[in-house]
């Protein structure tokens, strides 16, 4: 089997990796539901007390807007979160491609603060740092680990 043939089986039912892949991103997984219903969900405790994001104050209140966007963001995390928990019950076959997908979002936002086309949030608006910014390098590296696991084929 190519690469490609790897990330998109004709069967996606069917899933030769390693299952320390498949356990991995369902340990992965654990994190991801975490992260998108405190984003979705409780969005005040997760922009301020998680994520360290000063209040904005102004006339009229701008909180409300940032809350709606942090929501919507929350609302998108459990979509995908939701499409992963169907690859682990239903369509094993495309681990690689989510696992995939999962390490390219994590390596931009490795990247975002990097770059100044990217909008990034400024030291004076946040009073400490994220857990995500904090494990972005371990989190990537796991990723890549797992990743390499799941394209590895059983022989027979």
């Amino acid at each position: 089997m190519n690469l490609i043939q790897i990330i998109f089986p004709k069967d996606p039912t069917n899933y030769y990796g390693s299952n320390l892949a498949f356990y991995g991103l369902v340990l992965f997984t654990g994190l991801l539901i975490w992260r998108s219903l405190v984003h979705f969900l409780f969005w005040e405790f997760g922009l301020h007390d998680i994520a360290s994001v000063n209040r904005l104050d102004g006339t009229p209140d701008p909180m409300p807007l940032v809350y709606i966007f942090f929501s919507l963001w929350g609302l998108e995390q459990v979509i995908r979160t939701s499409l992963t928990i169907l690859v682990l019950f239903k369509y094993k076959g495309f681990i690689p491609l989510m696992l995939l997908v999962n390490l390219f979002e994590w390596s931009m936002r490795g990247i975002y603060p990097l770059i100044n086309f990217f909008p990034s949030i400024s030291d004076e608006y946040k009073n400490g740092i994220t857990p995500g910014v904090e494990g972005i390098p371990f989190i990537i590296l796991f990723l890549i680990i797992i990743f390499i696991l799941s394209l590895r084929v059983k022989k027979n």
